[in-house]
C-alpha cells in the first residue's frame, strides 16, 4: 500500500469518525469540537488533491469564521443538552421516512444518471461556459443530487436555528 492511499484511509476514517461524533454527541460544545476536527481533514483531503487555495479557505472560512459563530450562538443560548419532547413523537419516524426517500433518490440518480466525475470523463468546456443559463443546465441536470443534498443541509440547518430560538424564549419565560 503507498503512502497516499495509507494517507487518505487513515484522513477518511478520521473524518467519517468525526462526523459520526459530531451527530452523536448530545453535548454541544462536543459536536462542535468534532466538526472543526471534521474541517481540518477535509483540509487536509483538499491539501492531497493539490488545492492548497480551497484548503486554507476551508481552515479559515469554516474552522475559523463558522466555528467561531457556533461557538458564539452555542454559548449565548447554553451548552445544555437537548431533551427528548414527548410533544414531537412523530417527527422521528418522519425523519427516517423523508431519509429513506433521500436515500433511494441517490441511489437512483448514481446508478441511472453518472456523473463526469464518477464515469471518469472530463467534460468537454462549453462555447457559454460561466453563462447563468449553461450553469444552471450543469447544475440541475449533472449534479442534481448534490444540489438537493445541500438543499436540506440548509433547510435542517435553518429549522435546528428555530427550535433553539424557540426553546431559548421559553427558557427565558
Amino acid at each position: 500500500m503507498s503512502l497516499d492511499l495509507f494517507l487518505f484511509f487513515s484522513l477518511a476514517v478520521i473524518s467519517v469518525a468525526s462526523a459520526l461524533a459530531m451527530i452523536l454527541n448530545r453535548n454541544a460544545i462536543y459536536s462542535a469540537l468534532f466538526l472543526v476536527l471534521n474541517f481540518l481533514t477535509i483540509a487536509l483531503f483538499y491539501l492531497i488533491l493539490s488545492g492548497p487555495f480551497i484548503a486554507l479557505a476551508q481552515v479559515t472560512v469554516y474552522a475559523g469564521a463558522i466555528m467561531v459563530l457556533f461557538l458564539f450562538v452555542i454559548m449565548l443560548i447554553g451548552p445544555h443538552r437537548l431533551a427528548y419532547s414527548e410533544a414531537n413523537r412523530w417527527q422521528r419516524p418522519a425523519a427516517m421516512v423523508l431519509g429513506l426517500a433521500l436515500l433511494a433518490e441517490a441511489v437512483y440518480i448514481l446508478i441511472f444518471r453518472p456523473t463526469p466525475a464518477i464515469s471518469g470523463e472530463q467534460p468537454a468546456l462549453v462555447e457559454n461556459f460561466g453563462a447563468p443559463k449553461v450553469l444552471a443546465d450543469v447544475l440541475f441536470n449533472q449534479y442534481a443530487l448534490a444540489v438537493e443534498v445541500i438543499g436540506v443541509l440548509l433547510l435542517v440547518a435553518m429549522v435546528g436555528v428555530i427550535v433553539m430560538v424557540k426553546n431559548a424564549g421559553k427558557r427565558q419565560t
